[in-house]
Order: C-alpha cells, then structure tokens, then sequence
C-alpha cells in the first residue's frame, strides 16, 4: 500500500474557501495571529518584493512549514512521505513547467505534487536595497569565510547578508558575526535576519497546524535561498545569490549503506543546485545562484580565504553544529557539539591552518573515549566518518549516489580524495578509543 499524501494549500487570502480533504493549511500573513506560517515582517524592511520573488518565498515558506508537519517514522520505509502543496502564484502557466516536484523530490527524498493556481491579489511595485550581491549567512565557518573573500575581494562590493533562524545557537552566532564584520567593512555589509517556522496553534486560526514536528530539516535550504533570490531580484536579474559551503560536504557522498540518497543533506550538492536554478529560472527568477566553493574542500577553503587572519579571529564565534542545545542538557556550553559530522569536518578543516582548538568544543573528539561508549549515540557520525574516509575504499562507487554534471565526475572524484585524506590527517591525532577504531577499520596507522 502507498503511502497516503499529505494535502496541502498555502493561502494569501485568508476568506479563500477551503476545499474538502485539505490536511494543512498554510495561511501566509506576516504579523498576524490568523497565520499558520509564522514570518516576521522585519525581514522586509526596506525592499518591497517582485512578484516572482515573493511567491518563491511565500512558496518556500509554505513548503518548510509543511514539511516540518509531516513526521518521516510514521511512513511505511520511516523516511519517504507523500504531499501535495498547491500554491497560489502570478503565472501557474510557468510554474507548471517549472519542474518543482523534481527538484523538491532530490533535495527532501520525498514525493512531491506542486499544482499551482492564479493568484489574483494586487502586488506592490517592488523596490531593491542598494547592494551588489546578496550570500546566505548562516553563522557557520563556511558562510563566514565566503562573506569575508566576497567583501575582500571587490573593495566596492556592498553585499547582503540573508540568515534564517528559528532562535538558538545559530541566531546568536548570527548576531555576534555580524557585528564583527560590521565593524571591520562598515556598511558595504548589511544583515536581513528570515525568523520562520510553523506557527503555534492559536484561535485566531481557521485550521491550526499539528503540534507534532519533523526533525530533519531538508527543505530548510530551499527557504534559505528563496529568501535571498527573493532579495536579489527586487534589486535586479543581475545580482547574484552566493551560497558558501565547501563542495566536499556537498557532494552527499554516502560515509555507510545506511546514509544513502536524502538521508545525508543535499542542500549544494551540484545536482540540486543545477535543478534549483532551472526550477527558479522556470519560474520567474533569473538571478544566478553561486557556490564559489564547490570543488573545494573545507580545509582549502580555510587556507585560500582572502583574510586569514579575520576568519581565525572570528572561527570560534561560528557554529557549524547540527544539535548546538544538546550539551546544555549534559550541563556542557552550548555551541559546537565536537561529534556531530559537521563539527567533525570543521575540527580537521581548522586543524588545516593549525587553528584546531578542542577547548572550543563540548566534547574532544580525537581524545575523549566515552563518545564512542556502546550504549551511546554520541559515537555515530564519528564511527561512520572512520568508515567514508577509509583509505581502502572503492571511491569509483561513492559518486553514484546521485547525478553529477557532464564532464565534472572527475574533478568530483578528485575533491572527494582530498577531503577525506584532510580527514584522515586529523584523525591520525587521536588515542585511546579513536585511534583503535582507526586502526581496525583502516589497518596499521
């Protein structure tokens, strides 16, 4: 038996009738209480939206907030859901031929049905900020690395930070960067902060939304960017959208059986990044979307960035961490975790420039033992990181996880190398645990 779709329909009018068998309702309304997408109006302030830029974001937003309606362990295979999103936009004709369904299927793992449908409300004469290109700034190592080569590379260069946060750790290191890089460039450097999540239940609302939500986040990367082309394209089709992250994670590259396809995030893998743009193309947007980092590695990132000294005064203000809370709840300072993968990668990317600093971490990875104990989770993305990266491989399969672009499979294989022997260099710093597990999987060190 299929598994049974999830029907959803994101409104603009609020007294649109609503028709039978609809599971979520998602009623876009910025401010009000009435909305079932919770989005702060603060994000607007001084640019107004073209039509297609804001029904890719209210689509996006519509999406995520859906999304994370829709619990993946309660589905037959506990991963692929079913769900149907109609939206309301200017043009349906070219949203469908936009070819949405494919590319929201490759980045979330799910079955996606988009049907589009007129949306006749008046839009506003849209209005751009004064920049010249807008990057995704997630208060991470590699989106500060890349706002520091963009603003160091063209002196003149006003650029737009665009940062989603839904409050935590990644909102406080938002802040606290911004303010530093503010200081340093003065204001060629702007920051639009994107707050948006499933709004809590409320009276006010025709049809709440479940309290229960998703984990995983997959489509979180389609808002994040969608904000940005969004801001992008009120000022022009010209202005570029910079998505920073080095291109060795975002290849999605399998580290065991079980992290196939979705199951690892694809948010710049080269497939999902070429659907995106034709997608958005299809739909209106034509601003370019750039990861300038895509056949590198995070370690070469760190070492070719135009600042070095600024990204080494700054690193330890980012947070890279999938589940930054967590050691609060072990009476440990928030922040990077130190064993998720993408503190993993972070630690050997630093250990690169010699800035590897385990003091900064809640827990030691190369040295603290009770991370790889049997009746812990901790040890999960560690073990399976000794397992991707071990030297004996067979990497001519690891690339066929998902389609790469025509005449890139090289290069691909080639930054696939380098970043697992970056890894492997700073996990030859281990003892105890670590290193006996090195040493089992991979043979004598």
């Amino acid at each position: 038996m299929p598994t049974a779709t999830v029907r959803m329909r994101i409104r603009t009018a609020l007294t649109e009738p609503v028709p039978d068998g609809v599971h979520r309702l998602l009623d876009w309304a910025p401010g009000s209480r009435t909305a079932t997408i919770e989005f702060t109006t603060a994000f607007f302030d001084g640019w107004t939206p073209t039509r297609a830029g804001i029904d890719l974001l209210r689509f996006a937003a519509g999406v995520y907030c859906g999304d994370r309606t829709v619990q993946r362990r309660t589905q037959r295979d506990g991963w692929t859901r079913s769900m149907r999103v109609d939206v309301p936009v200017t043009d349906p004709a070219l949203w469908g031929e936009a070819g949405w369904a494919q590319t929201l299927g490759f980045l979330t793992g799910d079955q996606w049905d988009i049907r589009a449908r007129r949306n006749r409300a008046p839009a506003p004469t849209a209005a751009g900020l004064q920049i010249d290109a807008v990057s995704l700034f997630s208060g991470g190592l590699d989106s500060l690395c890349g706002v520091i080569d963009l603003l160091e590379e063209d002196p003149n260069r006003r650029l737009l930070l665009v940062g989603h946060h839904e409050g935590g750790q990644a909102s406080t290191a938002q802040r606290n960067l911004y303010k530093m890089l503010e200081e340093t460039y003065g204001e060629r450097v702007h920051l639009r902060r994107l707050f948006c999540r499933p709004a809590p239940p409320d009276e006010q609302q025709a049809q709440p939304l479940p309290g229960h939500h998703e984990r995983t986040t997959r489509s979180r990367s389609l808002l994040f960017i969608s904000a940005a082309l969004a801001a992008a394209s009120a000022t022009g089709p010209t202005i570029p959208v910079f998505v920073p992250e080095n291109g060795w994670i975002g290849l999605n590259v399998p580290l065991t059986r079980a992290r196939t396809g979705s199951a690892s995030t694809r948010t710049t893998h080269p497939h999902l990044m070429t659907l995106l743009s034709e997608s958005c193309r299809r739909s209106g947007i034509d601003n370019p979307i750039i990861n300038p980092y895509r056949l590198q590695t995070k370690g070469e990132m760190m070492r070719n960035c135009r600042n070095r000294r600024l990204l080494a005064q700054l690193a330890s203000l980012s947070v890279s961490c999938s589940h930054p809370e967590t050691p609060r709840w072990r009476e440990r300072p928030q922040g990077n975790c130190g064993y998720c993968l993408p503190c993993l990668v972070r630690r050997a990317a630093l250990a690169r420039i010699h800035r590897d600093d385990a003091a900064t971490y809640s827990w030691d990875a190369l040295h603290d033992d009770s991370l790889l104990h049997p009746d812990r989770r901790t040890g999960a993305d560690l073990r399976a990181l000794v397992h991707g990266v071990n030297p004996s491989r067979d990497d001519l399969n690891l690339l066929r996880n998902s389609p790469l672009p025509a005449g890139e499979h090289q290069q691909h294989l080639q930054l696939w190398r380098r970043g697992a022997a970056e890894i492997r260099a700073w996990l030859a710093n281990a003892d105890g645990a670590l290193a006996e597990l090195t040493t089992t999987s991979w043979g004598s060190r």
